[in-house]
């Protein structure tokens, strides 16, 4: 599954067209944030990319998980949005 990286400086239109993309190609694309400003902009992203998928029949489900990743040496908590086809 393709990863997208969300931080707090996204643009949330760029990010939500880069997420209707994957999904129209597979189906599925997991989105990472850390922090609150990050996990805004991803959510936002979410929302807005399924205005971009509506018109051809698409929906989206988002299932929120929590992942471990590693930033310069340092273990982080992130969210990690999942976001597929309902």
């Amino acid at each position: 599954m393709e990863v997208l990286k969300v931080s707090a400086k996204s643009v949330p239109n760029s990010v939500a067209g880069a997420i209707a993309a994957v999904v129209r190609e597979s189906g599925s694309v997991e989105v990472q944030a850390v922090g609150a400003g990050a996990t805004n902009q991803a959510i936002k992203a979410i929302a807005i990319a399924r205005g971009h998928l509506a018109p051809a029949g698409v929906d989206l489900v988002c299932v929120p998980t929590f992942g471990n990743i590693v930033i310069n040496e340092e273990e982080r908590t992130a969210i990690r949005l999942i976001v597929e086809k309902k």
